[in-house]
């Protein structure tokens, strides 16, 4: 039986061999990682050209999962997703043609770019894992993740991702330039391998990875620790500059990364500082500022943040016995 050692030593090496490829995203990397073991869809919003889409390729690959990639337009249509019915002549009729959602991670690059019929027809794959087509349902193979990206600096010809859609991943993560030796880095790489293709070899398959996954849902978590994700989840809807909080789909957000966080790191239990680390990612998507607060250049990740100081810690948790 697979136990939390052997997560935390199949994740070390996933990590290590993506990490060959993308440099100084150690944290998000291994947040997004810790998402997908918790069953979940991660989004990667930060400005072009650090690696979003390099990073969602590199996990596909190591995670040994088939991998699609949709270049999100304004003019893309729901059928360029999910597929549609076309008319074989050899048999007279119309068959489904499945689309590129049927994968097991799909990468929605610039998904503020299409249209919002389009982000709906993601949204029922994202949440129900089928497509729906002329009223009939496809389920989606298992696993099936979506790591999205979106750019936060440009509008013009944007589509703003409706809350409901937002709701759905898990977490929001942002990259950040690297530092100077890091910069470097990504230069000498580049100089090494001599292509611009970059190639990560697969660490697992899709069947283990499902295994993997099931080992997580049955990591423990303390009464006391389901009560803190309570609490830090119902404290941004009374927080100041909030206008709508976290949903209760939030604090569960909280529970299930916190679970893959302490199985990447070889425990079978959850612990005060997981919640902590991923308050941020997994909460700040999911606040609606007030328009006071945006003219006053508050954000929502400094709204989680003011809450998890605020919020009583519970006791620490000891390892089961």
């Amino acid at each position: 039986m697979t136990t939390s050692a052997e997560i935390a030593e199949a994740g070390a090496r996933i990590l290590t061999a993506v990490r060959t490829v993308v440099v100084g995203m150690d944290d998000p990397l291994e947040i997004a990682l810790a998402s997908i073991l918790a069953g979940g869809h991660v989004l990667f919003e930060d400005v072009p050209g650090l690696g979003k889409t390099l990073a969602a390729r590199s996990l596909a690959s190591a995670l040994g999962l088939s991998f699609r990639r949709l270049q999100c337009t304004p003019d893309m249509l729901p059928g360029d997703v999910t597929g549609s019915y076309v008319y074989a002549p050899d048999s007279s009729d119309f068959v489904f043609r499945p689309g590129p959602i049927f994968t097991g991670l799909l990468l929605a690059d610039e998904i503020n770019r299409t249209t919002p019929k389009t982000q709906s027809a993601m949204l029922e794959a994202m949440a129900e894992r089928q497509v729906t087509v002329e009223g009939n349902s496809f389920p989606l193979p298992a696993p099936f993740h979506v790591i999205a990206t979106s750019n936060p600096i440009e509008y013009e010809g944007t589509y703003a991702l409706p809350e409901a859609q937002l709701d759905r991943f898990m977490v929001r993560l942002s990259v950040g330039y690297p530092d100077v030796s890091g910069e470097a880095q990504i230069l000498q790489n580049r100089v090494s391998r001599r292509q611009e293709a970059a190639h990560v070899a697969a660490v697992i398959d899709a069947e283990r990875l499902v295994e993997l996954q099931t080992v997580v849902e049955g990591i423990h978590v303390d009464a006391d620790i389901a009560r803190y994700c309570v609490e830090i989840a119902r404290a941004t809807r009374t927080a100041p500059n909030v206008e709508v909080g976290a949903s209760p789909r939030g604090s569960l957000g909280l529970l299930l990364l916190g679970r893959a966080l302490a199985a990447l790191d070889g425990r079978d239990f959850v612990r005060p500082d997981d919640i902590k680390r991923i308050a941020v990612p997994v909460l700040a998507h999911r606040l609606t500022l007030t328009p006071q607060a945006w003219a006053q250049g508050a954000s929502a990740a400094d709204v989680v943040r003011a809450v998890v100081g605020q919020v009583p810690v519970p006791p620490t948790v000891k390892e089961r016995v």
